[in-house]
């Protein structure tokens, strides 16, 4: 399992895989690399780099203190240092754009093209509730069978996802223990979110409009209880080269092997 090490000696782990143009994909908030599972058959002819954020999936647990978007936007810059890479573009997951977009008004000359997978710089009160709700917390089912019959039926904004899916999502992100399930992240992070949660909002619009003359798209879930349309629409008007989908079906956050977010990615990989 190839890692690194990082400035304050957190080693995190990341995959590097296949030939090509690299790109860097990164989670969202409780997620590992391996939501980009999914996608990466259907990605156009690449270099698939993937980082599980500090105190997530396979990296090192570092205290909530460090749990930070600015602490992750810098993992990111040094793991394409550790890897050569003097840019890359990216493609952020919820959380992951969010860094991406940090990255653009701190480090603009390490990117060379951002997709943001059901995420902008307006997030929705009911879809931040609902995050706060569950991190940090164990599941209540006491297996994997129990906790897929419990995605199929709580997964607000998803419709016709085969049982399969919600096996996979079940199995990828929770580990089986003998007093049941488990999250596969540091219980910290509830504390990183909370206390984050307890500042004053930022204007989060100043890190969109960064992106300017990068390469740009948006894939939103046309159910996100998170990403508004209207937010959608104005990051359109923003920036009317906005590549853009809304995802039939999918709520926070689209799979990204859906047909519409497959086309979404492959045209905006053209303009790169």
């Amino acid at each position: 399992m190839p890692s690194f090490l990082a400035v304050d000696g957190t080693r995190l782990h990341y995959l590097d895989e296949g030939d090509g143009p690299p790109l860097l994909c990164l989670a969202g908030l409780t997620r590992t690399s391996l939501d980009f599972d999914y996608v990466k058959p259907h990605l156009p002819p690449c270099r698939l780099i993937r980082m599980d954020y500090r105190g997530r999936g396979r990296s090192g647990w570092s205290g909530a203190e460090s749990y930070t978007i600015p602490q992750e936007a810098q993992d990111a810059l040094a793991l394409l240092d550790h890897l050569g890479l003097e840019r890359a573009p990216i493609l952020g997951t919820s959380r992951g754009g969010i860094i991406a977009m940090v990255l653009a008004a701190t480090a603009k000359d390490r990117l060379s093209g951002v997709c943001l997978n059901d995420i902008g710089p307006d997030l929705s009160t009911e879809g931040l509730d609902a995050i706060r709700d569950y991190i940090g917390r164990r599941p209540n089912a006491p297996n994997y069978e129990a906790a897929i019959a419990a995605r199929a039926s709580l997964m607000a904004g998803f419709e016709n996802v085969p049982m399969s899916r919600w096996a996979e999502e079940v199995t990828l992100h929770y580990r089986q223990r003998p007093d049941g399930l488990d999250i596969t992240y540091d219980p910290a992070l509830r504390d990183a979110v909370l206390t984050a949660s307890e500042a004053l909002a930022p204007d989060l619009w100043p890190l969109f409009d960064a992106l300017a003359d990068l390469p740009i798209a948006l894939i939103r879930g046309a159910n996100s209880n998170l990403l508004t349309a209207k937010t959608a629409d104005k990051m359109q008007a923003r920036r009317p080269d906005l590549i853009r989908a809304d995802v039939p079906g999918r709520g926070h956050v689209p799979f990204l092997d859906e047909p519409e977010s497959i086309t979404t990615i492959h045209d905006w990989w053209d303009t790169l």
